[in-house]
């Protein structure tokens, strides 16, 4: 069996993840700097096709992104784009995301006359943050929205902030667009999260609805530092968390669920079988005792593998989850590479 410990949000921890915690990041109210630097983006994004392509100065590029359920039957979706940071001299950018739908449907009578609501209602989800950027080379940032199930196409703009010298030159900025089909998690079958990697921490407070949107890989007392390529060293643990949805409950409104974790080296074109670790059981007896779906707690799971003993080479994580009072059983992989550094 592999060595592992428990890692501080496993099903069976004293944290519990709830819908609630999984908030939409547009109440959030924007700075007077955003709002410059909001009105700056949307004309550029309003304005009229030239049938060039987009400006990319900063090398803006698409790099990850997440989906899990959030409150009111909707889909929370924690995204990561990167930027060049050493095309920022400031280290600091605006960052613009509009989520539109492929598909909206289609107005009702009493929409046809609310003109001045037409242009926000064709939008699943906007906003704009600044962030800080650290190094000089790609970073990283994280954001995220909240929508419906659909099809949706995003939008994304980073900018430099307008410099006060009207004689400076024109901040540098970047336009991409990104195609992204989002599922639709609360129906009655059994299913997951997207399986999330990264090292797990408690947080001492709750963040600020400010924090909350620069980090969207915090829920509720915890926080993940994402690890979005999968390669780690012999030195580091496989840190694994995912959620798990619409498992049936018995008469006390508790779960009866088993999740097999089995990790499988890749060689020469084909699999083998490398090792794995003791099932772990999410029921009653292992929950914590005030456990209720009821109230909006999320089932979660999760192994924290140290790699020392893993050979340098890639492997695929196989996660078996059943639902022994449905009789229902899935799985999700996840692919990852160990190093000697």
């Amino acid at each position: 069996m592999v060595n592992k410990r428990s890692a501080l949000v496993l099903g069976i921890g004293a944290v519990l993840v709830t819908a609630a915690s999984l908030l939409a990041q547009g109440e959030r109210k924007l700075s007077d700097a955003e709002k410059k630097e909001f009105q700056t983006i949307v004309k550029v994004v309003d304005g009229p096709p030239t049938g060039q392509p987009a400006a990319n100065d900063l090398a803006l590029s698409w790099v990850h992104n997440d989906l899990l359920k959030a409150q009111g039957n909707m889909q929370y979706v924690p995204f990561t784009v990167a930027v060049d940071a050493a095309k920022i001299p400031g280290k600091q950018v605006a960052l613009y995301w509009r989520v539109v739908d492929k598909n909206p449907p289609p107005a009702g009578k009493d929409d046809k006359d609310k003109d001045k609501n037409k242009k926000k209602n064709a939008y699943a989800y906007e906003d704009m943050t600044m962030a800080a950027l650290d190094g000089g080379g790609l970073a990283n940032i994280h954001r995220s929205f909240t929508v419906a199930p659909g099809n949706y196409e995003i939008t994304v703009v980073a900018k430099e902030p307008t410099p006060r010298d009207k004689k400076a030159p024109a901040p540098k900025m970047s336009l991409i667009k990104q195609s992204i089909e989002i599922p639709n998690l609360w129906t009655a079958e059994l299913t997951t999260s997207s399986i999330l990697l990264g090292n797990i921490e408690e947080l001492p407070a709750p963040l600020t609805p400010q924090q909350q949107a620069e980090r969207p890989y915090a829920m509720g007392a915890m926080e993940i530092k994402p690890n979005l390529n999968g390669r780690f060293s012999k030195q580091q643990e496989l840190s694994t968390f995912m959620l798990i949805y619409n498992a049936r409950v018995d008469a006390a409104n508790k779960p009866d669920v088993t999740v097999d974790y089995s990790f499988y080296v890749k060689q020469n074109g084909a699999e083998k079988f490398f090792n794995k670790t003791n099932a772990q059981a999410l029921n009653a007896q292992t929950l914590p005792p005030g456990f209720d779906f009821a109230a909006g707690h999320q089932l979660q799971t999760g192994q924290a593998v140290p790699l020392a003993s893993f050979p340098e080479g890639d492997y695929r994580l196989e996660i078996k989850v059943t639902d022994k009072l449905a009789s229902k059983t899935l799985t999700r992989d996840v692919n990852f590479s160990v190093s000697g550094s």
